[in-house]
């Protein structure tokens, strides 16, 4: 058990581990489009809600124009690159598919997933060096060793695909290594952990974990439904992994993941990251606290071991959504917000009022990405030592990684 160890490093030490060992993680949606927020930008969101636009329709504009930022202006490169090094995080996986528009919206999906992409490696091309695409764990280690940073792509729900798993294909070839089967309601794969059955994987789905296993991708369940959980661990043939989710020991949530599934994810050698998203965390209290995330790390890793857990903060921003850098005005509301304004139109992210994402919904102590050496000063604070730290932060990642991508 590892509550109520007894503090063996100090928060200089601690810190100290962070800026010098391998940092990944495993869930960091916005990592190239809502990581910059320059003046420039400023002006055109002011401009954007002047004209009416709604967030999700103003994220696409913002996302664009960050990657010629970066691309025109020193200024916003550095700006962009000092947010990584505040962080002190090494590797993030990035989305590039996420929720959808609606289940016929395929042509849609695969188009944005597509300028996503492009944009990411756009930002990639424009800082030279200073961060790399990751398709290998060599990649991983060599960006360590070169203090540089490290992008993966990752699709949270398979729609792009559509119905043609040659576009899995495709997609591989633009870099992309980690997919999640579904977000959360139902697609061609299976069921979503929101959705109103909580069915399990389709015989299409079957077929979209065998394409995976033969490209040696990551099969992502973090947001499917249980049943997709257990259907995926009896076909792949490789590890499955959460990239991240949460303990439904220690907060009920639609989004958590039971112990048994927790466990037979470790058995088979996959890999499980805790969010800090308030709401997904804890019950009952609107703010969420640093000791709440360790509480689920902690229990984690008693479930599973200390070998397969590590940390998909699943935040940029403050919370109660991932969130970005971007500043968005009152009147560009989040999901709930959206669906209180316009309560009969039917939202596709599967996100409703009892799943704790409204703006009540905080978290104490981490602005934004910037924080994120506040993880680790946390769960060295609840006795975790270094070598249990190194596994963590990054070295139970990166075994994952090598075993399955290669």
């Amino acid at each position: 058990m590892t509550k109520n160890k007894k503090q063996i490093l100090s928060k200089e030490e601690a810190l100290e581990l962070h800026h010098k060992t391998l940092v990944i993680d495993s869930q960091q949606p916005p990592a190239t489009n809502g990581f910059l927020f320059n003046n420039n930008m400023k002006i055109k969101l002011n401009e954007l809600e002047q004209k009416g636009y709604k967030r999700n329709q103003a994220a696409g504009v913002l996302a664009s124009m960050a990657a010629m930022e970066i691309h025109k202006t020193d200024d916003a490169k550095k700006e962009y690159l000092e947010l990584w090094d505040k962080a002190g995080v090494n590797v993030c996986s990035a989305t590039y598919a996420g929720p959808p528009s609606g289940l016929k919206d395929v042509d849609a999906a695969f188009e944005t997933s597509v300028r996503g992409i492009a944009q990411a490696r756009g930002i990639i091309d424009s800082l030279e060096g200073e961060l790399r695409l990751i398709l290998k764990a060599d990649d991983i280690e060599e960006t360590y060793a070169d203090h540089k940073r490290g992008l993966i792509l990752d699709f949270q729900d398979t729609l792009a695909f559509g119905i043609n798993l040659d576009r899995v294909d495709t997609f591989y070839h633009l870099g992309l290594r980690v997919v999640q089967l579904t977000y959360n309601l139902s697609n061609f794969v299976g069921d979503g952990c929101t959705e109103l059955t909580k069915s399990g994987l389709t015989y299409f789905g079957k077929s979209m974990v065998e394409k995976l296993n033969s490209l040696n991708m990551a099969v992502d369940v973090s947001h499917c439904s249980q049943q997709v959980g257990w259907d995926a661990l009896e076909i792949s043939t490789s590890p499955i992994i959460i990239t991240h989710s949460n303990s439904n020991t220690i907060a009920k949530h639609d989004r958590a993941k039971d112990d048994d599934l927790a466990k037979a994810v470790a058995d088979s050698g996959g890999f499980f990251g805790v969010t800090i998203v308030p709401g997904f965390m804890q019950e009952n209290e609107h703010l969420g606290t640093l000791d709440d995330f360790a509480t689920q790390v902690e229990h984690l890793v008693n479930v599973m071991g200390i070998d397969h857990v590590g940390i998909g903060s699943d935040i940029c921003g403050n919370g109660p959504e991932t969130g970005s850098m971007i500043e968005y005005p009152e009147s560009m509301p989040g999901t709930i917000g959206e669906q209180r304004r316009n309560p009969d139109v039917f939202d596709w992210s599967g996100f409703r009022e009892e799943h704790r994402i409204s703006d009540e919904y905080r978290i104490k102590d981490f602005k934004n990405f910037g924080d994120w050496s506040n993880l680790t000063v946390k769960l060295a604070e609840k006795g975790f030592n270094e070598e249990e730290l190194k596994k963590l932060l990054g070295l139970n990642y990166l075994r994952y990684f090598r075993e399955v991508i290669g």
